[in-house]
């Protein structure tokens, strides 16, 4: 069997991982022939427990036709993912990038172009789609016996994490080196899942807490409110500072219900469509006739295993990976319009204060440690106040937080007004 000369940016904890399980064969097909980092430990302890692979500390230099290689696997901080895939998809190689797809749907639309304007495979680390609990659950929504999604909720708040947690990297939590917090570290996964089952919104409003139960300048906390072509409706809450914590999905059909928790699946099948029984029958309140399944899954399926043999699948078999770059456009679309959603109601606060450039006391409203400074006309950011930053230096809108921010008054040194704000965020709109 042919195997895929294969090189790992970012031998961290996932890289490393993925690494690992190339290494040791556990995936047909790949073959390690280098990993990068830029850190020269990790590099000396490659070189001390994979020798025979090689080991620069610049990603470009992967890209030197004197190292041949077939696809490469990406595991660096977010901000890189695209930058880096669209380097080497130019350059005639396969990818396989880990989540999210990238903090720049620009940017990785771009790359998901690159991908298929040279018929390359270009896949993403949702592990969680090989997880049986959720193509079962995929299965029965879009089966026609389900009827049509009323509505969807999704409550995962069994990520919890302490100030050490944040604390562990000068990257973490920080707009520069993440992107943002839970809605791009944590959530992600979730999103995919949401979107893979039910579909894509149409309309999305969303109310984001930062820095809310941490010392962070980014999100650790998030809802969303959704509405779909139909007319369903969603919510999804994410965070990372409640305990214990509930992970529950509950999507109502017109012939069905379906709740996934505690790792099982309960499955309600009515009788009648409600819509049917709703317009034909005499009575106020009837009981339709309906039958309950409960199904458990023997494990959580393959996990990042099985995303690295299916994406080596694909490769050498022709197909569409689980999990393609494509599709992981549609999880990025989600997230960033929760992020615009929130900074425009921010922005509709502040648009009723007088003046341009404006610092509002240097204050949350709502919480004291993080600050809220606008800049630069509509551009707002988050910073932490000096006593308790971890990093030199000031978080600035132009670098940072500014792009993914869409701002329709560039010229303008004034903050836009009421009617400038859209209530709700429309897909189309966004510029990033």
């Amino acid at each position: 069997m042919r195997e895929l000369r294969t090189a790992v940016i970012g031998i961290g904890n996932m890289g490393t991982a993925h690494a690992r399980c190339i290494r040791e064969g556990e995936i047909p097909g790949l073959a390690l022939a280098a990993v990068c980092d830029l850190r020269p430990e990790r590099l000396r302890w490659a070189e001390a427990n994979w020798p025979g692979v090689a080991r620069p500390a610049d990603w470009r230099s992967l890209l030197d036709p004197a190292l041949p290689l077939d696809a490469v696997i990406i595991a660096v901080p977010h901000p890189l993912h695209c930058e880096i895939a669209q380097a080497f998809l130019e350059a005639g190689k396969h990818v396989l990038s880990e989540k999210p797809l990238d903090i720049r749907l620009s940017r990785a639309r771009k790359a998901v172009a690159a991908a298929e304007e040279r018929g390359l495979v270009f896949a993403v680390m949702f592990n969680q789609r090989t997880d049986p609990l959720f193509i079962r659950a995929r299965e029965i929504v879009r089966d026609p016996a389900f009827g049509e999604i009323r509505r969807s909720s999704w409550t995962v708040t069994n990520w919890y994490r302490t100030q050490a947690y944040y604390d562990s990297g000068t990257w973490r939590a920080t707009w520069a080196g993440e992107g943002g917090g839970v809605m791009v570290n944590q959530a992600p996964h979730n999103l995919d899942l949401w979107q893979w089952i039910c579909g894509m919104p149409c309309r999305l409003t969303a109310r984001l807490g930062f820095g809310r139960h941490h010392r962070i300048e980014v999100e650790d906390e998030a809802t969303l409110l959704t509405e779909y072509p139909n007319g369903a409706t969603g919510v999804f809450t994410v965070s990372t500072g409640e305990y214990p914590g509930t992970n529950r999905l509950e999507i109502c059909g017109t012939r069905g219900k379906l709740v996934l928790e505690d790792g099982g699946l309960k499955h309600w099948r009515l009788g009648e469509d409600v819509r049917e029984v709703s317009g034909g029958s005499g009575e106020h309140s009837p009981r339709i006739p309906m039958t309950c399944e409960t199904w458990r899954p023997e494990d959580k399926g393959p996990a990042h295993a099985g995303v690295l043999r299916d994406f080596a699948r694909a490769v050498l078999e022709g197909g569409t990976p689980i999990a393609p770059a494509r599709e992981a456009l549609n999880e990025l679309a989600v997230a960033n319009a929760a992020f615009l959603s929130a900074w425009q109601e921010l922005q509709r606060q502040l648009a009723r204060l007088d003046g341009g450039e404006a610092d509002v006391g240097g204050r949350h409203p709502l919480r004291h440690e993080v600050g809220i400074h606008v800049l630069h006309g509509p551009c707002v950011f988050w910073q932490v106040p000096k006593r308790e930053r971890r990093l030199p230096g000031t978080v600035r809108p132009r670098d940072d937080m500014a792009y993914r921010l869409t701002t329709w008054h560039k010229a303008s040194s004034k903050l836009p007004s009421s009617a400038d704000i859209i209530p709700q965020t429309r897909f189309p709109r966004l510029a990033e």
